[in-house]
C-alpha cells in the first residue's frame, strides 16, 4: 500500500481555510475538544447522515425512526448502569503542568510504543502522575427555578437508551415485530478528559445508532449480517477497503452489556481507530429497564404462544467520526503539468457538499445572467454553488478543494449554441454539453457506482 500524502495536519489546515470545521467560540480562545462546522461542513454532515437514513430506512422495511429527548429521566441512567459504571480512570500531573489525562489512553499509548504502561509519565511535561480515580463522564444539570430544590438531570452520553425506553411505545404503533429495528441521529454529550484528534472526539457529538431487537435464537445470525453491512456502507461510498477493518473486541475490552463485539476501524494518520462499533447485547438493556420502571417490556410469539425479551444488535456509529474518515480517505494531491500540486478532495459525489458549481468565464456579456440561469435549472439535482470572482483557474482549485465533482463553465460559445463546458474534479476531463441536457446528465451520474480513484 502506497503512503498517503494525507496528515492530521493538512486535514485540520484545510478545514479551516475552506470552512468544514473550525475551533468553536475562538475570538475568547476556544474551548477544548469543541468545533463548529461551517457552511461545507454542515452540507457534508448532512450527506452523511442522509446516506445513513438511506441505508436504514430507504433502502430496508424493516426498520423505523425516532428521536429522543435529550434529557431523559435520571432513573433510565441509573437501571442502564450509567450512574454507577459509566466512569473512567483520571490521573493528573503532579509536576508543572497540572494536566489531566485518561489512565488506559496513556498505558495504550505506552504499549504500542513498546514501553512499560505501569511507568507512564505525563506526556506533556513527563511528571509524575497522582493515583486514579474514577470520573463519571456525564455532563449534570438541574430542571427547576431554585437551584437548591432543582431536580438534577444529565446531558445523555449515548442515544441508545431513549430507544430502549420506548420500545414498547414503538412496538404498539409501528406495526413491527422482531426482527426489527429503531433508528435515531442525535447529539450526545461526554466530559471527554483527553483531547481527541480534531473532531475524533469531542465533547459533544453526533450519534447514528440502530437497535435491532430479534428474537434470542437468531442473534447471531443477526450480528453477522450487520457487521458486514456497516463495513460495507463505509466501501459503497468510497472508503477504501485496504484502510478499513473488522476487528472483534478482545474479552477483557467487552462492556459489561455485551457478550461480543466488533469495531470498524479505519487507518487514520493517527492510526487504526474505531469508526463504530457493533455490538451484541443480548436482553440486558431491555430488562433492566423492565425491572428500573418495573413493567413488562416482553414480545408475543404467536406461532409458539411464548412471550420472550428480545435480543439487541447494535451498530453504533460516530457522524463526527465518519465525517472525518470521509475527508481523510478523499484528500490528495496531485503535481500537474509545470509543477503545480493542487489539492483535491476526491469524495463520493453523494457525499460532496457542492455536487455542481457553475461559473461564467467572464463577468460581462450577458454570460452571468446565463450562467445564473444554469446554476438554477440545477438546483434541484443537488446543491450547487455559483462563483464569478477571479480568475477562472483559481475558481476551480477552491471547488476542487471541497470536493465538487464537477464544474461548468459559461463562454462566447455558450450564448451561441447553449453548449457549456463540464470538467471532471478527478479526471480534469472537460467536454461540451448542451445546456438542456445537463440536469440528466448529473443526475445519472449521481446514480452511478463510484470507486476512488485514489485506489487500494
Amino acid at each position: 500500500m502506497a503512503p498517503d500524502v494525507v496528515t492530521m495536519d493538512k486535514i485540520v489546515a484545510l478545514c479551516k481555510r475552506r470552512g468544514f470545521v473550525f475551533p468553536a467560540s475562538e475570538i475568547y480562545g476556544g474551548i477544548a475538544n469543541t468545533y463548529d462546522y461551517g457552511h461545507y461542513g454542515v452540507l457534508l454532515k448532512n450527506n452523511v447522515k442522509a446516506e445513513w437514513w438511506r441505508a436504514m430506512l430507504q433502502d430496508r422495511d424493516d426498520i423505523v425512526a425516532l428521536d429522543s429527548a435529550i434529557i431523559q429521566h435520571p432513573r433510565v441512567w441509573q437501571s442502564s448502569g450509567h450512574l454507577a459504571g459509566f466512569s473512567d480512570p483520571l490521573v493528573q500531573c503532579l509536576g508543572k503542568c497540572k494536566k489531566r489525562y485518561r489512565l488506559d489512553h496513556l498505558q495504550e499509548a505506552a504499549v504500542e510504543a513498546g514501553e512499560d504502561p505501569a511507568l507512564v509519565r505525563c506526556p506533556t511535561c513527563g511528571g509524575e502522575l497522582s493515583e486514579p480515580r474514577e470520573f463519571n463522564l456525564m455532563f449534570k444539570t438541574q430542571i427547576g427555578t431554585v437551584e437548591d430544590t432543582a431536580s438534577t438531570v444529565y446531558l445523555r452520553p449515548e442515544t441508545a437508551q431513549g430507544i430502549f425506553v420506548d420500545f414498547k411505545q414503538v412496538l404498539a404503533i409501528s406495526r413491527k415485530k422482531p426482527p426489527f429495528g429503531i433508528a435515531q441521529i442525535g447529539k450526545s454529550f461526554r466530559n471527554e478528559i483527553t483531547p481527541g484528534n480534531f473532531i475524533f472526539r469531542t465533547l459533544e457529538f453526533e450519534q447514528m445508532e440502530m437497535e435491532f431487537f430479534v428474537p434470542p435464537a437468531e442473534s447471531t445470525e443477526w450480528y453477522e449480517h450487520w457487521k458486514q453491512a456497516r463495513f460495507d456502507w463505509y466501501t459503497e461510498l468510497g472508503v477504501r477497503e485496504s484502510h478499513l477493518r473488522l476487528r472483534p473486541h478482545e474479552d477483557d475490552e467487552l462492556s459489561h452489556y455485551s457478550s461480543r463485539t466488533a469495531d470498524v476501524e479505519y487507518l487514520f494518520p493517527i492510526g487504526w481507530s474505531e469508526l463504530e462499533g457493533v455490538a451484541d447485547r443480548g436482553d440486558f438493556d431491555l430488562s433492566a429497564h423492565a425491572a428500573g420502571a418495573k413493567t413488562k417490556i416482553e414480545v408475543f410469539d404467536e406461532a409458539s404462544g411464548e412471550r420472550y425479551v428480545p435480543h439487541v444488535i447494535e451498530p453504533a456509529a460516530g457522524c463526527d467520526r465518519a465525517t472525518l474518515a470521509f475527508l481523510v480517505d478523499a484528500y490528495d494531491e496531485e503535481t500537474l503539468e509545470g509543477g503545480d500540486v493542487r489539492t483535491v478532495l476526491r469524495l463520493h459525489p453523494r457525499l460532496a457538499p457542492v455536487k455542481v458549481a457553475v461559473f461564467p468565464l467572464v463577468k460581462k456579456d450577458g454570460q452571468p445572467e446565463l450562467a445564473k440561469e444554469v446554476r438554477d435549472s440545477l438546483r434541484r439535482v443537488g446543491q450547487t454553488d455559483y462563483d464569478e470572482a477571479g480568475a477562472i483557474g483559481k475558481r476551480y482549485r477552491r471547488q476542487d478543494e471541497i470536493g465538487t465533482p464537477w464544474c461548468v463553465t459559461v463562454d462566447h460559445q455558450s450564448l451561441e449554441d447553449r453548449t457549456v463546458t463540464v470538467r471532471d474534479r478527478d479526471s480534469l476531463e472537460q467536454v461540451r454539453v448542451a445546456i438542456d441536457d445537463l440536469p440528466s446528465l448529473f443526475a445519472g451520474r449521481l446514480a452511478e457506482r463510484w470507486t476512488s480513484p485514489k485506489g487500494d
